[in-house]
């Protein structure tokens, strides 16, 4: 199975969410079509546009590394509150932030985002803050705990595309005042 992330209405209504309806997001379709798309942004985002929902299993390791938290999309933290594994329109904006901020520091890194990559623009963006040397230490050890037994980093191929499409998305439900709910 996997991760979806399902745009909902917030807050929820009796005992369940009412799922959004994909029309609210079916200009993600006209990216979908563009023929100078990279591949994986065209179905992420035509996934987008015939869903309103993210197959999210694949962004998970990367979000928790770019936002500092483990089990974001999963909405862990929200599950063990509320038992309902929600991401409320706060949480979507604080995540579609996160996004966008990688995203445009990575410009000068190119369209392919790999760990290398990651690595890089989270060492340029740390290393003037005012625990710096605190907190390269915290994303060195956040990076060994991603490399496999032999010391083989993830491999991570992402279009840059790709990753401002999902922002994009958790944008969207920001805001509109929609939810997120983590269906595993």
């Amino acid at each position: 199975m996997g991760l979806d992330n399902v745009a909902v209405r917030w807050p929820r209504t009796g005992r369940f969410y009412d799922p959004v309806a994909p029309a609210e997001f079916v200009d993600f379709g006209e990216l979908a079509d563009a023929p100078e798309v990279a591949a994986p942004t065209a179905a992420l985002a035509g996934y987008i546009a015939k869903n309103g929902s993210v197959r999210a299993t694949a962004y998970t390791e990367l979000v928790d590394l770019l936002l500092g938290l483990d089990g974001v999309l999963y909405a862990t933290e929200a599950a063990a509150e509320d038992e309902d594994p929600v991401i409320d329109p706060d949480g979507c904006a604080w995540i579609a932030g996160g996004l966008e901020r990688f995203v445009d520091g990575h410009r000068t890194h190119g369209e392919m985002v790999t760990f290398d990559t990651v690595s890089a623009v989270l060492r340029s963006a740390l290393a003037d803050g005012r625990l710096a040397e605190q907190q390269l230490r915290w994303l060195d050890s956040r990076l060994d705990a991603l490399r496999d037994e032999a010391g083989a980093p993830p491999q991570w191929s992402f279009a840059r595309s790709e990753l401002a499409v999902l922002a994009g998305f958790y944008r969207r439900c920001a805001e509109r005042g929609y939810a997120v709910y983590a269906d595993s």
